[in-house]
């Protein structure tokens, strides 16, 4: 169960930012956020479209792919550090050696393929 301490403004549901470039994968972690009573900004299929909606809108925490088509994610941790948002990484790779990498230093990975047991605990921790 997701941490019932974060609240959100509007409904008391926390809002998480999904950056995911396999729209069937961001489907699913949407429909798994959504189950267990999390609200989803986005999903963003692109560091571009995920910076996009960081303009307008202030997510409490945020679910990570480390390559959206070849583009390491990076830019779009530095902005969530920047605002103090907490992320976790939904990524098949286990270790990140792209430049500016070290950004995701700490971030836990819940891997892939995405298991909601997995998912859900991490995003607890991060948010608690």
């Amino acid at each position: 169960m997701p941490d019932k301490s974060v609240q959100c403004p509007r409904d008391g549901r926390a809002l998480v930012l999904v950056v995911e470039d396999e729209m069937m994968i961001a489907l699913d972690v949407q429909m798994m956020l959504e189950d267990n009573g999390y609200r989803v900004l986005g999903p963003a299929g692109s560091v571009e479209g995920a910076l996009r909606l960081l303009e307008d809108t202030r997510p409490d925490v945020a679910v990570l792919d480390g390559n959206l088509r070849g583009q390491p994610v990076v830019p779009v941790a530095r902005r969530l550090r920047s605002l103090d948002i907490p992320f976790v990484l939904s990524s098949a790779y286990d270790i990140f050696t792209f430049d500016g990498s070290e950004v995701l230093a700490g971030a836990e990975n819940v891997q892939k393929p995405v298991s909601e047991r997995r998912l859900m605990a991490a995003l607890e921790r991060v948010l608690s």
